[in-house]
């Protein structure tokens, strides 16, 4: 799980053209825990119902965005202020990827956690205009392949609201889902590779003696990578028993040279063996 006591940054869409996009960005929002939305001239008639509809479950944040006049106005309450742009700007300013901005936010929230940050979106066809850019402290461009770079707006969002969610997100890279069953204890793997080392013995498998050993090692640290469920242990514990019970024992002369064949990666000749013997 990710930290939602740290106050998440404001998002602050100027000059929105469309209710389809504002709805698809409050939907993006909502996914990282993001619900502050603020609006900065949006284009008049821009289709309050629209928005709603796209927002697609996250209408609370189309019910309760705010409007302001100008940048000035949307930030006057916040501290750091990014700008995303894709394109180069005749200004000095740090420019971050949206990984380091998510990090800066959350760093300067632990020396002040009352101070919200912001980010700034600019229209979806021209983006942010200078003026705007210029009320940022830094800048955001996405590292996106250099012939072609375009995001949409809630694609752009979607990716900065991600990068401030996996900051302080809690969840294991890697974990195994295991409904109705639980990882395999020690005792119940060796004595499931116990029980295979004596089928595989009993079948002429493990030769010659000499190198039975080393080939008992092998086999079992492939089981051990395998990380076994409890129901992993009784399946394959299974599946030993049936295979140890049609071979009758490899001391059948009959069904030994089968069961030989097999081991090697040969096709079973079957009964012609049989036939051969009478």
């Amino acid at each position: 799980m990710s930290d939602f006591t740290t106050k998440a940054p404001a998002i602050i869409l100027v000059g929105a053209q469309l209710g389809e996009n504002i709805g698809t960005v409050a939907r993006a929002m909502l996914n990282f825990g993001l619900t502050d939305l603020r609006l900065v001239r949006p284009r008049e008639g821009w289709q309050y119902e629209r928005a709603l509809k796209a927002s697609s479950g996250a209408s609370a944040l189309i019910e309760n965005h705010k409007l302001f006049d100008t940048v000035a106005e949307a930030t006057a309450d916040l501290g750091f202020l990014v700008a995303t742009t894709a394109r180069m700007r005749d200004m000095v300013k740090p420019v971050l990827t949206p990984g380091k901005v998510a990090a800066e936010m959350r760093a300067r929230q632990v020396e002040n956690a009352d101070l919200q940050g912001g980010i700034l979106f600019g229209p979806e066809r021209t983006g942010l205009d200078n003026d705007d850019i210029s009320m940022a402290d830094a800048i955001c461009r996405v590292p996106l392949n250099p012939e072609f770079s375009s995001l949409n707006l809630a694609q752009a969002v979607l990716l900065m609201g991600y990068e401030w969610f996996q900051v302080a997100d809690e969840t294991p890279e890697v974990r195994h889902e295991m409904p109705d069953t639980r990882p395999a204890t020690r005792a119940e793997v060796n004595a499931m590779f116990a029980h295979l080392e004596s089928g595989l013995s009993a079948s002429g498998f493990l030769a010659p003696p000499a190198k039975a050993p080393a080939m008992a090692r092998n086999i079992r640290n492939m089981l051990h990578r395998a990380k076994l469920t409890e129901q992993d242990v009784r399946t394959f514990r299974g599946m030993i028993n049936s295979l140890l019970r049609w071979p009758r024992g490899a001391k059948d002369p009959l069904l030994k040279p089968r069961v030989a064949a097999i081991s090697r990666g040969e096709l079973d000749p079957g009964e012609n063996i049989e036939k051969d013997a009478e």
